[in-house]
């Protein structure tokens, strides 16, 4: 009997600190930094993180579906840039002649680096091209898009995360 009321007790701060456990959190994006394919310096994610949406498109010039979404990504960019939202392509296992043809053709005009080693792929959970992060403006990844990501589909990941929080009206009594 009486170790009956140390164990009740024990479960009892046990059960008392998983509630006040908060929720998982979404995975932490790493941090990477990339030179820019058009020579213009580096992109830097941790420059944008906090601040904006992060989509990073893992995209190849040799990837017969990213060469049939990259017009879409690039439309993406543009309706979304003036709402907080920075995309930028990884061009994976590729030469910087072939990634620059690639984006030439397609009019990207997104910031895009090359990572021909995939070091900065294998750090987002990389299978193969293409591959679709989207990165809240908390670093946090709330999604992982392998293989088909058409521009509808990162559209609606994207709504919510720019959304603007509502407007509330004070109450009556304040107005």
């Amino acid at each position: 009997m009486r170790r009956a009321l140390p164990l009740a007790a024990a479960i009892a701060v046990l059960a008392g600190i998983l509630a006040a456990a908060p929720a998982l959190a979404a995975p932490s994006a790493p941090a990477f930094t990339v030179k820019r394919l058009d020579g213009s310096g580096t992109f830097d994610s941790r420059a944008v993180i906090g601040k904006q949406v992060l989509v990073v498109r893992f995209q190849a010039s040799w990837c017969p579906v990213c060469a049939e979404e990259a017009p879409g990504i690039e439309r993406l960019w543009q309706q979304y840039k003036a709402r907080g939202v920075e995309v930028v392509a990884v061009q994976v296992q590729d030469t910087a002649a072939d990634a620059r043809r690639f984006l030439a053709a397609h009019g990207a005009t997104y910031p895009a680096g090359l990572d021909p080693h995939l070091t900065i792929a294998n750090r987002f959970g990389f299978k193969d091209t293409p591959y679709t992060v989207v990165i809240n403006k908390r670093g946090e990844v709330v999604a992982r898009l392998h293989g088909r990501a058409d521009e509808g589909r990162i559209a609606r990941i994207l709504d919510p995360l720019v959304k603007p929080p509502p407007t509330r009206k004070p109450p009556a009594r304040l107005q």
